[in-house]
Order: structure tokens, then sequence, then C-alpha cells
């Protein structure tokens, strides 16, 4: 079941869709752009820096990962 959600990846992708750089989250989110790049390529994630993330972003990644596992709860 993990290896079909990657949050790193969601992020991103977010990040791309919005015009966001790594510099711009990681000085949002309190950190370095390096880190961003580590958040990035994880497949998971503490869920207090999700949460801050959506909050950033504006968006729900907790609704997204719900959505997969639904779909795959399914199949």
């Amino acid at each position: 079941m993990k290896d079909n959600i990657h949050i790193g990846k969601m992020i991103l992708n977010k990040m791309r869709e919005e015009r966001r750089s790594a510099n711009w989250l990681a000085g949002k989110i309190g950190c370095n752009r390096e880190n961003v790049y580590k958040i990035c390529n994880r497949s998971t994630i503490d869920i207090a820096l999700l949460l801050r993330i959506s909050q950033v972003l504006n968006h729900d990644f907790f609704n997204d990962i719900s959505v997969i596992f639904n779909t795959k709860q399914g199949e």
C-alpha cells in the first residue's frame, strides 16, 4: 500500500503547480532549501510537518492520501 503513495512527489507537484520554489517553501516552514529537496524525495513524512506544508501551500494532502487509500481499499 505505501508504495502507491509518495508524499514527497505530491508536495513537489503542488509546488510546481503553484509555481513555488524550494527556497520559498523553506522560508515558510523554517528550514533550508536542501531540506525541502530531501522532503520531496521521501515517500513518507512526519504528520506535523505535512500539516505545516499543507497550510503553507493551502492544499489538503491528507485528503489526497485518504482518496488514494480508499480507492485502493475498493480494488
